[in-house]
């Protein structure tokens, strides 16, 4: 099989991913997840992406759809790549074991039907937090938490992000 075929045959539909759950679960697999834009990848991504396999056997990954992008009120300008170019790159690291899309403004939905062992996000968010207004919540970490799971934050790398990239492209 050709390395570009295995990288897209982990770009999946929510049915196919829930079955393939299903069977890691079965061989005790330790199933991770995590979501975000992931519209210009950099060495911010990279890390947290790497950090986040650690924490398990099968590493998840939403990626917002374009739609989805554009309610998060981002700028007129997101996505700057389109959907398939986004998880095209995700899928392509070597510690992902699947990449799905969705269209919801959160991932609750997917957390939910994944009910993942542990559930990553950036370092703007607080485990901590349950008020479900707050910025700072994790969506769907009640659900992790109820059954089980555990909710990680892993720390920015100072100075990356995609909005500081496009700063700096626009500035010059």
């Amino acid at each position: 099989m050709s390395h570009l075929t295995n990288i897209t045959n982990k770009i999946v539909e929510i049915e196919e991913l829930l079955t393939q759950v299903k069977s890691w679960k079965q061989n005790n697999e330790k199933i991770v997840f995590t979501n975000g834009c992931f519209d210009i990848l950099h060495r911010g991504h990279v890390e947290y992406l790497a950090q986040a396999a650690d924490f398990g056997s099968k590493l998840i990954i939403a990626v917002n759809s374009d739609a989805s992008v554009k309610r998060q009120g981002k700028g007129d300008a997101r996505p700057l790549q389109d959907e398939y170019s986004r998880t095209l790159l995700i899928a392509a690291f070597n510690f992902v074991a699947a990449v799905v899309l969705f269209d919801n403004d959160t991932p609750f939905d997917l957390i939910n039907a994944i009910q993942p062992n542990v559930l990553i996000k950036g370092g703007d968010y607080d485990p901590k937090c349950t008020d479900k207004t707050n910025k700072k919540y994790i969506v769907g970490s009640d659900v992790v938490l109820a059954n089980g799971g555990a909710v990680e934050v892993i720390q920015f790398v100072p100075g990356y992000s995609t909005s500081k990239i496009e700063d700096k492209i626009r500035s010059s």
